[in-house]
């Protein structure tokens, strides 16, 4: 079997409860030493990839602040709150929440500098132009949705794995939420970020993909990973969709999101307004997306590929093992198919390459299948070839009723 440099422990969860600043503040106080370790890392991630230093990494991450603010104040408080909690100043929390505008517009811009060097600018002037960075960490992303017709169950199925730098096997959190303003959800996220893939009480289910284009160009808007908590704190999927128009998105990529009634949709999202969000709907029941655009208007120009040139074989991968599994289609299907090693060391199932620097390298640190009608969690904590699913089930703790469904049953 093969095997990663690390053997995942079980990742820690975190329960928190109450208005956003004190959920923050449960949230950086549970997670002191991850949120640290996290600032720390991103740190030395930062000044590899786009060549800045903490402090203006820092003064970048304030132009999102109001962004967020205006998209939904409640975020900045809970942000306020992580910091206290965890005895890291608010600019710090800020910037790490910031992570894929700093990182993938610097590499839009590289991918700028090469193409214009094609076109015969001098070796001195693109040089100049380029970030530090040699290259992006291969794996980055596969997702999937089975709808009720197609799956073993007869409910909605959703997941993914999550790939992204090292670092990160020492940050992931379970962060479980009871909010007193909304549904309440379960992310399991980097320790001080707001969210990312997770299953909420109102039944939807989200995973994402990072995409880039050559707009990522870092300009102040909603940030990637406010973006992700909002869809999470969406009552049905035309509500997830709405929040996404609802302010200009700093950043690309892609989210997964579906629901226990029976739908999803993949959207593919540049930088900007609503339209630059393209929708994929599932075929026959199934739903498959990794890390480059597929829907026929592509916003921008799509830098996907280039940056991360596995992704189509991830992708080709996933149909294949999809399409000649049994149907219907089931849990174990895919904990079976989130192990494959395809394509080594850049599978689904992906592991370290060791022949780059550590910086360079990348693997998946969390694999998750998410059975969104029984609120059940299927957990790989880290590479899933070597570590056991454990399964969660959050039935009892999801259990809040949609404002739309308790305000029916009372009627």
């Amino acid at each position: 079997m093969l095997r990663s440099l690390r053997m995942a422990a079980t990742y820690p969860h975190v329960r928190v409860e109450g208005s956003p600043l004190e959920r923050g503040r449960q949230y950086g106080e549970q997670a002191r030493e991850r949120v640290r370790a996290s600032v720390d890392a991103y740190g030395e991630v930062f000044g590899h990839w786009a060549g800045w230093p903490w402090r203006r990494v820092t003064e970048e991450a304030r132009r999102y602040e109001v962004p967020i603010a205006e998209f939904s104040p409640s975020y900045i408080d809970e942000l306020r709150g992580i910091a206290e909690g965890s005895g890291v100043p608010f600019k710090d929390v800020l910037a790490i929440n910031v992570r894929t505008e700093v990182m993938f517009s610097a590499k839009a811009r590289q991918a700028a500098a090469s193409r214009n060097g094609a076109e015969g600018r001098s070796r001195e002037s693109e040089a100049a132009a380029r970030p530090r960075s040699r290259d992006f960490p291969r794996g980055e992303c596969s997702s999937f949705a089975v709808l009720p017709e197609a799956s073993a169950s007869g409910g909605t199925l959703v997941g993914q794995n999550w790939d992204w730098l090292p670092h990160s096997f020492d940050t992931v959190v379970v962060l479980e939420a009871l909010r007193d303003d909304g549904p309440d959800f379960v992310t399991i996220v980097e320790a001080g970020l707001l969210a990312k893939t997770g299953l909420n009480s109102s039944g939807i289910g989200l995973a994402t993909n990072a995409l880039v284009t050559d707009a990522d160009r870092g300009e102040p808007g909603v940030p990637y990973h406010v973006v992700l908590r909002a869809i999470l704190d969406a009552e049905t999927i035309t509500d997830a969709l709405a929040a996404m128009q609802r302010r200009p998105r700093a950043s690309s990529a892609g989210y997964l999101i579906a629901h226990e009634d029976g739908l999803a949709v993949y959207v593919e999202s540049a930088p900007g307004d609503f339209t630059n969000l393209h929708l994929v709907f599932p075929e026959q029941g199934v739903l498959l997306h990794t890390n480059h655009f597929i829907s026929n208007e592509q916003p921008g120009r799509d830098v996907s590929i280039w940056a991360m040139p596995d992704s189509p074989f991830r992708l080709e991968r996933l149909r294949s093992l999809t399409e000649s599994a049994e149907r219907p289609l089931s849990v174990e299907t895919f904990t079976d198919v989130l192990c494959d090693h395809a394509g080594h060391p850049f599978g689904i199932c992906s592991h370290r390459d060791l022949r780059v620097p550590e910086a360079d390298q990348g693997a998946t640190v969390v694999s998750v299948v998410m059975e969104l009608d029984r609120r059940r969690v299927s957990i790989a904590d880290g590479p899933p070839c070597e570590a056991e699913y454990r399964v969660v089930d959050y039935d009892a703790f999801l259990s809040k009723l949609p404002v739309v469904r308790a305000a029916e049953s009372l009627a």
